[in-house]
């Protein structure tokens, strides 16, 4: 237990994988700020010091590896010429579809608080599925400059339907739905192909 007064290094990760720890355990029923930070090993006040309730805390979970998905997505435009095209597509859906446990999820979802702080903090900017669809689009633009990709390849509308169908697997895969991972996989060779490799890139974006 930490003691009191004395600050704690990455105090909000430390909460949010408690958190995650405890919904991947428990089930949404179990979390509650005490939960959390005797998770996390904290001060029982701690969660409420920092946040305004446990509504504020799920919203900022959600947001904050929506965010970390964007600053790996970022990298992308980067990847061009690397491996294939439909790797690099994959790696970074499959980030997606991976920056959240399906029950952090499915508590969002049922928690209207939550839910309206996480759209009004999308739609003011915060970074999430717009800036990862910005992120690939120009990617997709840098491969078909080195010719990867056809001339007139729609690159936009290529990056909106990976993002689009990323998004809606990420909301319904908490319920009893095919794997989320595999129809991704199915997407990305609809949009782009396999590739020469034919095989899904599995390290991390820069």
């Amino acid at each position: 237990m930490s003691p009191r007064g004395v600050a704690i290094p990455d105090l909000r990760e430390r909460l949010f994988d408690a958190a995650e720890r405890v919904l991947a355990r428990e089930g949404p029923a179990a979390l509650t700020s005490r939960a959390i930070t005797g998770e996390a090993a904290c001060a029982k006040g701690l969660l409420h010091a920092h946040f305004d309730g446990l509504d504020e805390f799920v919203a900022e979970l959600v947001l904050d590896r929506f965010a970390r998905t964007a600053r790996q997505a970022g990298g992308l435009p980067a990847r061009a010429g690397q491996t294939t095209v439909a790797d690099n597509l994959l790696t970074v859906a499959l980030a997606l579809l991976n920056s959240l446990d399906p029950a952090v999820i499915g508590l969002a979802m049922t928690r209207p608080a939550a839910s309206l702080r996480i759209r009004q903090a999308l739609e003011a900017g915060a970074p999430g599925f717009t800036a990862i669809q910005g992120a690939i689009a120009a990617y997709l633009d840098a491969e078909q400059r080195l010719g990867r990709l056809p001339g007139g390849t729609d690159t936009p509308s290529i990056a909106l339907a990976l993002v689009g169908t990323v998004h809606h697997l990420l909301m319904a895969s908490w319920s009893d739905v095919q794997d989320p991972r595999e129809q991704a996989e199915r997407l990305v060779t609809v949009l782009v192909g396999a590739g020469p490799s034919g095989a899904a890139a599995t390290e991390d974006l820069p």
